[in-house]
């Protein structure tokens, strides 16, 4: 709602709204009617989006695929040009010590991006209780969401861990994390150019590259890289899979990387894996 608030006072006219109902809790419906009763007193457009089909499998994955999914459909439908979400510092923060634990790289680090595609998030140099003091002197409608007491979910365990912790300073975790998506950028444009310049198609579905004294990382994501041009819809290869396929072609031998078969030597080569033997 803070968000809503500050747009709206930003773009007078040009906003739209939208809350997305999962059908995960009975009282879900009633809270969004309350931001569509609010947003009628301010003369703001509103829509409640729900899925087609309930949410299964991981439950917080899976609703936030389906919110995201509903949300861009809404705004081409709207024609809108962006889609705004209320992600700030403490959220920022959050993600960036979840994936430090799991050992993530630059791009893990660079946490969430201030613009994905046409979606904006303007907050994350703001922290959760500016916003909340928006809501609070505003008088502005708001509920809380269970879920977010849960500590099933790593996020909650996390924000309920850092409620105690006064020596890290969000702002700072989220100046970091942009430091990390300029690097990430970076890296990307500096890959784009050497695929075009080292990389060939060679006969069938293999791919060559002629040569490889690089970096470490440069030579991860231009594996990676190769992969995801031979199967888009492959998983990334990431962590120690790659460490260790890396040396094997630095020893001139085979490794094989989900359906995909890496050779070393002076040159190096990705094509499909031969069928198991049964």
């Amino acid at each position: 709602m803070a968000l809503l608030w500050l747009a709206i006072h930003a773009f007078s006219g040009q906003v739209a709204a939208a809350t997305v109902d999962h059908g995960l809790r009975p009282e879900a419906r009633a809270e969004a009617e309350m931001v569509a009763d609010w947003c009628a007193q301010a003369g703001v457009p509103h829509t409640i989006l729900s899925p087609a089909e309930p949410i299964v499998g991981s439950i917080q994955a899976a609703a936030r695929a389906v919110r995201y999914d509903l949300l861009h459909r809404w705004r081409e439908a709207q024609g809108g040009d962006w889609l705004l979400t209320a992600h700030h510092a403490d959220d920022q923060l959050e993600t960036l010590l979840m994936r430090l634990n799991r050992s993530s790289g630059v791009g893990g680090l660079a946490g969430i991006r201030a613009r994905n595609g046409a979606v904006l998030r303007p907050l994350l140099g703001w922290r959760r209780a500016e916003l909340a003091e928006i809501v609070a002197v505003q008088r502005l409608p708001h509920v809380h969401d269970p879920s977010n007491r849960d500590e099933r979910y790593d996020r909650v365990a996390m924000r309920n861990r850092l409620a105690d912790v006064d020596w890290i300073d969000p702002l700072a975790a989220a100046r970091s994390a942009a430091a990390c998506a300029d690097a990430e950028d970076a890296i990307g444009w500096v890959i784009d150019r050497m695929m075009a310049e080292h990389v060939h198609k060679c006969e069938g579905e293999t791919l060559r590259l002629d040569r490889h004294d690089f970096p470490r990382e440069i030579q991860r994501r231009l594996l990676t890289r190769m992969i995801a041009s031979l199967d888009p819809d492959a998983a990334s290869p990431r962590g120690e899979a790659l460490d260790q396929a890396l040396v094997q072609l630095f020893r001139g031998k085979k490794a094989t990387i989900g359906r995909w078969l890496l050779s070393g030597g002076e040159v190096w080569t990705v094509c499909p894996a031969p069928p198991r033997s049964r």
